[in-house]
């Protein structure tokens, strides 16, 4: 072999190299990109809290997930951002009760489909909402349950009130569907927000409230506020003294719960990876404790379970929402 042949063997092995190592810059830099979590809520809640706490437990298996909060609309303005991006597993989000649930019928225009326009990953956690009076109220009224409450309500019509932070809030909507279960009556009064709430059952200008466990506890561990009952079928840790809503009215359940979910379109084998680290991270002790703390309960289960359970929280609140009379007209 002549050095002018070995010359061009070299050179066409080098450039067939190269060229092989320059198609694979794209795939690599795909893979070495972080992921976007989008919350479609405000910095500091429950929600980006759990969500911060995930992607770092996650770092390893995944790399590095940064947090984009998009507030705004009721969680429509974040979730439709998910519902837009490209399914290339980039991009994942957070879908809770209020996006996925409620709002397809609360809101009289949607940008985005709740049942279509995602690929559903994990359920991350539920806080039970409870039931609670003014803790003065209910000693001068004997109401010590919801059976003495309900009694109260039918033997004093339109008497009582209760307050939410909002027409279409949870608390609005726990408040309706009690009124139905239990045929009785309350005026709903609702506040520009759950803590506006909360103060006016603390002062006693409502009479009840179904509040987020998470914030009626300060006021349920102070003695001021007296709590009746927990939304789940379930008693919670957090209050395992207190009694399901479903002990006096059969089937009575209504929870706040959120998850993850990427654009309808991604991956399965995407799915699944994510599916993995983030269960993973929602056994780990640690997202464990933290969350103990803010009164959430990790509930990770499967991509499927997921899907299935989201489909029948929409179906439940189509009845709910349309029994409440609530709409907003944007």
């Amino acid at each position: 072999m002549n050095r002018r042949t070995l010359n061009r063997r070299t050179l066409l092995t080098t450039t067939l190299a190269a060229a092989a190592a320059f198609s694979m810059v794209p795939t690599v830099c795909a893979q070495s990109r972080p992921i976007r979590l989008i919350v479609p809520y405000a910095a500091g809640g429950p929600i980006d809290v759990t969500a911060r706490v995930l992607a770092e437990r996650v770092k390893e298996s995944l790399g590095t997930v940064v947090i984009d909060n998009k507030p705004g609309a009721g969680g429509n303005i974040g979730a439709d951002a998910i519902a837009k991006a490209a399914p290339d597993g980039l991009t994942i989000g957070i879908a809770a009760t209020a996006t996925h649930a409620v709002n397809p019928w609360l809101y009289a225009k949607m940008p985005y489909n709740a049942a279509t326009d995602f690929a559903p990953i994990t359920q991350m956690v539920r806080v039970p909402n409870v039931l609670v009076v003014n803790a003065q109220a209910a000693k001068r009224l004997n109401i010590n349950s919801v059976k003495d409450l309900i009694a109260y309500a039918k033997a004093n019509p339109a008497k009582l009130n209760y307050g939410s932070g909002g027409n279409g809030s949870a608390g609005h909507l726990a408040g309706e569907m009690f009124k139905a279960q239990a045929g009785i009556f309350a005026l709903h009064i609702p506040y520009n927000g759950g803590n506006p709430a909360q103060f006016a059952l603390l002062s006693g200008q409502v009479d009840f409230n179904f509040d987020n466990l998470a914030t009626a506890a300060p006021g349920i561990k102070s003695g001021k506020l007296k709590a009746l009952a927990v939304t789940t079928r379930a008693r919670s840790p957090a209050l395992p003294d207190v009694p399901p809503m479903a002990d006096t009215l059969d089937g009575f359940s209504i929870d706040t719960w959120w998850g993850l979910v990427a654009p309808a379109g991604t991956p399965k084998d995407t799915i699944a990876k994510l599916n993995q680290a983030f269960v993973a991270a929602l056994h780990s002790p640690e997202a464990q404790s933290r969350f103990a703390g803010l009164l959430a309960e990790p509930v990770p289960g499967t991509a499927e379970q997921f899907g299935a359970f989201m489909q029948s929280e929409m179906a439940k609140y189509q009845g709910v929402v349309k029994a409440a009379g609530a709409k907003v007209d944007q």
